[in-house]
C-alpha cells in the first residue's frame, strides 16, 4: 500500500529572475520574472515528519492571454491560485496519498478559482507546484528516489480523475517506467531571436550543439513561412541531422488560417528543411476554438495540446477531435503528465499513434528544471524543450552558495563557465544520473533565508475575494 501522509504546513517564497535576451512567444515579451518556490511540511504515517521543496516561473501571459488583461494581472492570478490550494491542501488533517490529498482538492481548487475569474489552466499552477513539494518530502522521508519510488507508486496515483482508464492502467505503466539515462534538450527559437549568424539558430555556441529544435509562430500563415525558411537553411547547413517542432502559442485564429500554414508546408519546396523534419505542430489555435474545431484532413501532421489542457479530460476530448499529442509540463501537474502518458501508452496499442511531448517555461536551473527533466525522463520523453539555460544566465541571481551546492550535489547535470554555474550540455543532451538521489530529483533544497514570502495579488478583484 501507499505511504499515507498529512500536512503540516505550507510556505510560499518568490526570487526575481533577469533574463539575458527578450523571450518572445505568442503576443508576450518577457525580460525578467519571479520565481515561485514551495516548501511543503508532512508527517508520514508511522514514519515522522519531512520537508519538501519546488519551484517554478510565475510567466505572464501564457496561463492567461486574454488581450484585457495586463501581464502583471495574469501574474497575479497564478499568486491567488497558489493561495487557494494552500488553504484547501491544509483543510484537514486527515492521512491519505499524496496522489490522494491532490485528488480531492483538484474540483474545488478549480471552481474557487472560477469564482474568481481565474481560468482553469491558471487554477491548475497552484496545486501543480504544492504536489512537486509533497512529493519531495514524501520521497525523502522514505529515503527513496523519484524513479524508483514512482514505479513502486509511492504516491498511490489511480484513474479516480479519469474515467476512461482503470487503476491497472496506471499502475501498470508506472511499474514499466524506468529512467532515461539522457535526455536530448530542445533549442526553442523565439519570435524576437536572430536567426542568421553569430548567435543565430546554426551556431553551435548559441544552441549546446541541439538536434532538436522548437520553432515559435506568429498566427501569419505568410510571415510565418518567409521566417521558417530563413530558419530552414541555417538547419540545413549544421554538421548532423536535426528534428523540429512548431508552436504558436494559440496565435491562428481559427482553421483557415492553418490549413493556410499547412499548404505552404506541404507545397513550398523552399521549406523542405522544415517539412521533412518535422514532428509536430503544438498548440496552433485558441483554446476555445481548438475544443470546438475538429482537425479533420489536417490531424495527419500530428498537432499537440498544450495551452488547452487544463483538465484531466482535455487530452480525450483532443483525441477526438484529432490530436494525437499532449504536453507534459510540470507546472501543469506531474500526476496528470503522468495519467496522459497512461492514455498514450494503452490508446497506441489500438493501432494509432499518441504522444507526449516534454514542452517548458523556461524552467529555471536548481529545482525546477531538475524536476521537470526527471518527470520527462520517467515518462519516456526523449527529447524536451529547455529555456532557462537559453534565456537566463545559468543561476542568474541565486545566491552563490546555493549555486554552488547544487553543482557539488549534481555534477553530472552542472558545469562551471566563465560566467558562472550553468546545465552541463554534452553532445545536445543532459545526463539524469543524478537526478536519482533520494527526494524529487534534487540533493539540495534552496537558501529559504534568502527569499521572499510571496507578494500578495496586486489585483483589485482578486485581494476583495475570498475562497
Amino acid at each position: 500500500m501507499p505511504p499515507r501522509l498529512s500536512l503540516r504546513e505550507i510556505s510560499l517564497f518568490e526570487r526575481p529572475v533577469r533574463f539575458t535576451r527578450p523571450f518572445r512567444f505568442g503576443a508576450v515579451v518577457i525580460n525578467a520574472a519571479s520565481q515561485l518556490f514551495v516548501r511543503a511540511e508532512i508527517d508520514i504515517e508511522g514514519k515522522g515528519s519531512s520537508t519538501g521543496a519546488s519551484a517554478e516561473l510565475l510567466v505572464p501571459k501564457w496561463f492567461d492571454k486574454r488581450s484585457d488583461l495586463s501581464p502583471e494581472q495574469t501574474v497575479d492570478e497564478l499568486r491567488r491560485s497558489i493561495e487557494i490550494a494552500r488553504q484547501l491542501y491544509l483543510t484537514g488533517s486527515s492521512f491519505d496519498t499524496a496522489f490522494g490529498i491532490h485528488a480531492a482538492r483538484i474540483a474545488n481548487q478549480v471552481e474557487a478559482c472560477a469564482k474568481e475569474d481565474i481560468p482553469p489552466l491558471a487554477a491548475a499552477y497552484g496545486p501543480a507546484e504544492i504536489d512537486k513539494a509533497i512529493l519531495d518530502a514524501l520521497l525523502r522521508g522514505k529515503l527513496a528516489n523519484f524513479f524508483d519510488g514512482m514505479a513502486a507508486n509511492i504516491a498511490g496515483v489511480d484513474a479516480r480523475l479519469s474515467s476512461d482508464l482503470r487503476d491497472d492502467d496506471v499502475a501498470r505503466f508506472l511499474a514499466r517506467s524506468r529512467r532515461l539515462e539522457r535526455i536530448a534538450i530542445r533549442h526553442t527559437v523565439g519570435l524576437d531571436d536572430t536567426i542568421e549568424g553569430e548567435g543565430g539558430v546554426g551556431d553551435q555556441e548559441e544552441n549546446a550543439g541541439a538536434r532538436y529544435f522548437k520553432l515559435k509562430l506568429n498566427g501569419d500563415p505568410q510571415g510565418d513561412a518567409a521566417r521558417l525558411i530563413r530558419i530552414g537553411n541555417e538547419l540545413a547547413a549544421l554538421p548532423h541531422d536535426y528534428r523540429v517542432t512548431l508552436d504558436a502559442n494559440e496565435q491562428y485564429a481559427d482553421l483557415a488560417a492553418l490549413r493556410a500554414l499547412v499548404v505552404r508546408l506541404k507545397d513550398d519546396a523552399a521549406l523542405s528543411p522544415i517539412t521533412a523534419k518535422l514532428l509536430y505542430i503544438e498548440q496552433p489555435m485558441p483554446r476555445d476554438i481548438t475544443r470546438t474545431a475538429p482537425l479533420g484532413e489536417l490531424a495527419s501532421w500530428d498537432f499537440i495540446i498544450d495551452e488547452a489542457d487544463d483538465s484531466y479530460d482535455a487530452f480525450g476530448a483532443a483525441r477526438a477531435l484529432g490530436y494525437r499529442g499532449i504536453s507534459s509540463k510540470a507546472c501543469k501537474g506531474l500526476y496528470k503528465s503522468i495519467i496522459n502518458a497512461s492514455r498514450a501508452a494503452r490508446w497506441s496499442t489500438e493501432g494509432e499513434k499518441f504522444f507526449v511531448t516534454g514542452e517548458d517555461l523556461t524552467c529555471q536551473a536548481g529545482l525546477s528544471v531538475q524536476q521537470d527533466t526527471a518527470l520527462g525522463a520517467l515518462i519516456g520523453i526523449t527529447h524536451v524543450e529547455r529555456n532557462g539555460h537559453h534565456y537566463v544566465d545559468g543561476f542568474a541571481d541565486t545566491l552563490p552558495t546555493e549555486a554552488e551546492a547544487f553543482l557539488a550535489a549534481h555534477v553530472d547535470l552542472y558545469e562551471r563557465s566563465e560566467n558562472g554555474i550553468r546545465l552541463a550540455i554534452h553532445g545536445g543532451e543532459l545526463s539524469t544520473a543524478s537526478l536519482a538521489s533520494p527526494g524529487f530529483a534534487t540533493s539540495v533544497h534552496p537558501t529559504w533565508s534568502a527569499m521572499a514570502p510571496l507578494r500578495p495579488p496586486k489585483t483589485k478583484i482578486l485581494q476583495e475575494q475570498s475562497i
